[in-house]
């Protein structure tokens, strides 16, 4: 594209055309030519006399020159002119796009991927091959044209970690390999990572390095701890910068098991600072159901902090057979216990039967040898619904009876009688030490200190089951703590007492790991990589990089010291792991970790992600010649007295104008109806008379425009492949149209579109109330289940909530939905995102004798929401050609005619209701269904 006085050119050349525009002057004004001057004597009767018409013997000035405005308009609009156009580097050779593609720019992807095809059609247009390679996750360069790059740049997506070594290790040895003259420009998130300065330097030496950074302000937060009694949460910033006030949420599940806010607070940035912190004081119960905390605004991994065990302070009961003697507190059998449980878990006290009721999540009995009836059964039931009881032997245990001649069920094993006592004064060898931990053991990879020693232990009777339970052991094989399951809980023994009187264990540091590996209480923050050495973590649900939760599907697990030590990468993704009883969260930012801005060498290039939409002029132009030409055509017969009489020289020119007028309705823009009232009521009649598909109008041009070509896309699917033959779809504007012409309305939802007023609402109540249906797509693939974290979430919400919406649930299994036409099971549109959700079945509904689903047949719900964005699937050209892509290949286009098949069903269950739930279709059905 040539550029010339700020205006771009697609075809230049066809500018010299101009030239010939003096010459083209020369030639108007010879036309008519000059008359010829004969002696006529004859003449001389006519002196005196006046003619009151004239006609010029030459064209006017003013004449020629709308001629030749006309003509320029003409050749300056062909040479294809475009307003901002994007300046085209220098070099026809190919273009390698390098993509930081990170959690740091997932908050601006969308003005990352609208620059990216602004730079594909740059590049088209210079029929430059481009390749493009996410330094996040890298592949070897292809190139392509621009136009395959950009029908793939809707599954573009950024990853939830930086770029690593490994992965700048692969992308340095790609540029190695780079065609001669490959110009690279390189898209960053502005965040600094270990090896970006040495795969700066590889660039620029491989080809023209152009650096295109976004400008927004990358904010991210550290993982919650529970200290002082509050939640404790830090917030970093990339650059210092004026004061700012960040809104920090906790996101949690509510009593009915709904993700809602919870609790919020404001982390405040000093002028200046890159660190703000906020704290949370919050009751147990409350703080115990929080999931994650998000930064308001942030639409990232990095601006979520997910919780896990390490938030949340259990509540340990501690009961002892007997307390120490008066003033020798260290004597005291659950002394030990509470050094050790204090700073992570919350102990209660009392008698046990007392405690049950507060459904604690551990019980720990030391030295504890017989229980009544009562509390043993009640003792039982809790740790059959789940619970953990941790018992420690002691002389009371050992003198007693307790699971000597059979097991008692709060034992993990039999006892023998009496105790074992070593390295005493009235026994045999020397105090044993701990074996090394197996690999099955909870305890598996602790260290065990080599002043650890055990005098004395309550003795297992041999049994075929014995080796199973054993958890942990002497250097001379006998059991040390064993553990059995008793319904979905768990009891272990420890064979020493819970003081020092029996072993040094108490003493130790390993004591405090020992209980941890059980649950007993939980440590805060990410362990240490020694402390989960020999432990397997799998993960449960990971973060993508827009901070959304998805199930970890068949991700494999991750050992210990990896999950606390690695950096996150395509093997180490953030999330949710869980290892037995334990759940850990990986976060994006470590406790304590920075941001740091990117900095680039002085002789690269570096340029902010301005959007300016280029405007092609060129149908204008034409437009305007149009005009200019129209009023030449008024203008010539009005100079040569062929229009009417002098006496008519007024009403012709406001014929003229009138003309004039009217070829400007038809130059490029917005068409402006000269009798509205008579248009509508045109509109009205077509909508009447013919079956007509309808959208509510946004405000946003490119969401109508999408609207209206997705809903002629469904129209031309109803055609072809059912009776239905609607007619061209229509905008709706809800404060002026009437709605009751429409069986059908598709709300597309945008963030900035007005709310409706309350007449408006009047007549939506109306048109819900007398059988129309509305249905509400928000476009994002339901990321927050239309919650408030989401922009169209929370515009849906203010949008619905003066509506008369019935309750609702996600579409069943046997909703007439998925069988009106098409059995579908699924209901993709551009997304394949959740479910969608319709009104809620009556209470009573149930499935009859012989049939495959409920009777349903006495409504049809007025709305559905969804978020998969079904129009853009939907919608094609005046030629019938898909718009937008979909998906990827084969699997894209079978999503596609699922939207399809999904847009048939719904247009088919508004026209027709729930006959579908009627017996009569019962064995049809079946017989499709295979059964």
């Amino acid at each position: 594209m040539t550029t010339i006085l700020g205006i771009g050119f697609t075809a230049p050349w066809l500018l010299l055309g101009l030239a010939a525009l003096p010459v083209l002057w020369l030639l108007l004004r010879a036309v008519p030519p000059a008359p010829i001057r004969r002696m006529f004597p004859g003449v001389t009767l006519l002196l005196g006399l006046k003619d009151d018409e004239t006609v010029t013997d030459r064209t006017p000035w003013w004449l020629l020159l709308m001629r030749i405005l006309a003509v320029a308009a003409v050749i300056v609009g062909l040479a294809g002119p475009v307003l901002n156009p994007r300046s085209q580097a220098p070099g026809s050779g190919p273009v390698l796009v390098l993509l930081d593609a990170s959690w740091a720019g997932a908050t601006a992807w969308t003005r990352v991927t609208d620059l990216l095809d602004q730079q594909l059609a740059e590049a088209g247009r210079a029929g430059r091959p481009v390749a493009m390679v996410r330094l996040t996750q890298p592949e070897d360069p292809v190139f392509q044209t621009s136009t395959a790059w950009r029908s793939r740049l809707a599954g573009l997506q950024p990853q939830p970690w930086q770029p690593g070594p490994a992965q700048v290790t692969t992308v340095m040895a790609a540029l190695d390999d780079l065609p001669a003259g490959t110009e690279i420009r390189w898209i960053s998130d502005g965040i600094d990572y270990p090896g970006r300065a040495d795969l700066t330097a590889a660039a620029r030496d491989a080809g023209d390095l152009r650096i295109i950074q976004t400008m927004h302000e990358t904010l991210a937060i550290w993982p919650a701890k529970f200290e002082d009694g509050v939640i404790r949460l830090g917030v970093v910033r990339a650059l210092p910068g004026p004061e700012r006030v960040v809104g920090v949420m906790a996101q949690g599940r509510d009593p009915s098991g709904t993700e809602r806010l919870l609790a919020g607070g404001e982390a405040v940035f000093a002028e200046g600072e890159t660190r703000a912190q906020v704290d949370l004081s919050l009751p147990a119960e409350l703080r115990a159901r929080i999931t994650r905390f998000e930064l308001q605004g942030q639409n990232s991994a990095g601006a979520v902090s997910l919780g896990d065990d390490g938030l949340r302070r259990r509540e340990v009961a501690l009961i002892a057979g007997r307390t120490g003697q008066e003033g020798l507190e260290l004597l005291s059998p659950v002394h030990y216990l509470e050094q050790a449980l204090e700073p992570t878990a919350d102990i209660l006290t009392g008698a046990l039967l007392d405690i049950l009721p507060a459904n604690p999540d551990a019980i720990v009995l030391a030295d504890v040898a017989t229980l009544s009836p009562a509390e043993e059964s009640a003792l039982e039931e809790w740790v059959d619904h789940g619970g953990l009881l941790v018992r420690f032997a002691g002389p009371r245990l050992a003198a007693s009876d307790v699971s000597r001649d059979a097991e008692d069920p709060l034992m993990p094993v039999r006892l023998r009688v009496g105790g074992r006592s070593v390295g005493g004064a009235m026994s045999w060898g020397s105090p044993k030490t701990l074996a090394p931990f197996k690999a099955d053991s909870p305890f598996a990879g602790l260290e065990i200190p080599d002043d650890v020693r055990v005098t004395a232990q309550v003795m297992a009777q041999p049994d075929p089951t014995l080796a199973d339970r054993v958890i942990a052991s002497l250097s001379d094989g006998t059991p040390l703590v064993t553990r059995k399951a008793l319904g979905d809980g768990q009891v272990v023994l420890f064979h020493v007492t819970a003081n020092a009187e029996w072993s040094t264990l108490p003493l130790s540091g390993l004591f405090v790991e020992m209980l941890e590996r059980l649950a007993v209480s939980t440590a805060g923050g990410m362990p240490a990589a020694e402390d989960l050495q020999g432990t397997v973590w799998a993960p449960q649900r990971v973060l993508d990089a827009f901070g959304t939760l998805e199930d970890a599907g068949t991700l494999p697990g991750v050992d210990g010291p990896a999950l606390a030590a690695d950096p996150l990468g395509p093997d180490l993704r953030p999330g949710l792991y869980q290892s037995g009883d334990r759940r850990l969260a990986r976060n994006v930012m470590a406790d304590g970790g920075t941001l740091t801005a990117a900095t680039w060498p002085a002789d690269v290039p570096v340029e902010g992600m301005g959007l300016v939409r280029e405007r092609p002029l060129g149908g204008w132009l034409l437009g305007l010649a149009l005009l200019l030409l129209a009023a030449d055509v008024v203008a010539t017969l009005a100079l040569s007295g062929r229009l009417t009489s002098a006496r008519a020289r007024a009403p012709r020119a406001a014929a003229a104008l009138a003309l004039a007028v009217l070829m400007a309705g038809l130059a490029p823009g917005d068409a402006r109806a000269q009798d509205p009232s008579a248009d509508q009521t045109a509109r009205d009649v077509m909508a009447a008379d013919e079956l007509v598909l309808a959208h509510v109008l946004t405000g946003n041009a490119e969401v109508d425009d999408i609207a209206q070509a997705g809903l002629r896309g469904l129209s031309d699917t109803l055609y072809f492949r059912t009776s239905v033959e609607p007619s061209q779809p229509m905008g709706v504007d809800l404060e002026t149209d009437d709605l009751a012409f429409f069986p059908l309305l598709y709300w597309p939802i945008t963030p900035d579109q007005p709310q409706p007023s309350a007449k408006a609402y009047a007549k939506l109540n109306d048109y819900l109330r007398s059988g129309g249906m509305i249905v509400f797509d928000t476009r994002d693939a339901n990321i927050a289940n239309f919650g408030s974290s989401s922009p169209n979430g929370r515009k849906l919400q203010q949008l619905a909530a003066p509506l008369d919406i019935p309750p609702l649930e996600p579409v069943p299994e046997d909703h007439v939905l998925t069988r009106t036409f098409y059995l579908l099971q699924d209901y993709p549109g551009r997304y394949n995102g959740r479910g969608i959700w319709v009104e809620a079945a009556p209470p009573d509904a149930e499935i009859a004798e012989g049939m495959p689903f409920r009777n349903l047949n006495d409504g049809v719900t007025p709305v559905i929401f969804g978020g998969n964005d079904w129009a853009a699937a939907w919608a094609t050209d005046a030629d019938g050609r898909p718009l937008l892509p979909v998906g990827r290949g084969f699997a894209g286009e079978r999503q596609r005619e699922l939207a399809h098949r999904f847009g048939v069903n719904l247009v088919m269950y508004v026209l027709t209701g729930n006959y579908k739930s009627d017996q009569v279709h019962v064995p049809a059905l079946l017989d499709r269904l295979g059964q």
